[in-house]
């Protein structure tokens, strides 16, 4: 009489194999998703803190918004680094893998009065008339909004 050899064979190996494809197919887009999704969020509480600190240096100054939120000694007193952008639309993302803040993704770009960013731009928008700020981008988001309407929802 034979022993049995214990073992799988190929065909229960090429089946956990499939499986194990078919879960990764399904997960891997779901997981960048959740990653854009994550870098969104931080840039919508990136821009609630520009929000806020310009809005104490209104205070502050009795009514005159910070002319530029670029870090100078004025406006160092209520942010101490600009946060880059983090959205992953085109020539929005702060690239720099270091973590170092002070890489394209933190430019602030000045807008005239009650205007809004108008194509694809870098970093943050800033209206030194109305002290709004702004993803200096038309992009749109997981959810099909505009980049713009960040901090306005």
């Amino acid at each position: 009489m034979k022993k049995r050899e214990k073992g799988f064979t190929l065909i229960e190996l090429m089946i956990v194999v499939a499986i194990i494809g078919i879960l990764a197919a399904i997960a891997i887009p779901r997981f960048a998703q959740m990653l854009e999704k994550a870098r969104e969020a931080a840039t919508k509480g990136n821009i609630g803190a520009l929000k806020s600190a310009a809005s104490i240096y209104y205070g502050d100054w009795e009514g005159t918004w910070p002319t530029t939120l670029a870090i100078t000694h004025s406006f160092s007193n209520y942010m101490d680094v600009i946060p880059a952008v983090k959205v992953g639309a085109p020539n929005d993302v702060d690239t720099d893998p270091s973590g170092d803040e002070t890489t394209e993704g933190d430019a602030v770009a000045m807008l005239e009065r009650l205007t809004k960013p108008t194509g694809l731009g870098i970093g943050w928008a800033y209206d030194s008339n109305t002290g709004n700020v702004y993803v200096n981008s038309i992009a749109t988001d997981t959810k099909n909004n505009s980049y713009t309407t960040y901090g306005y929802q």
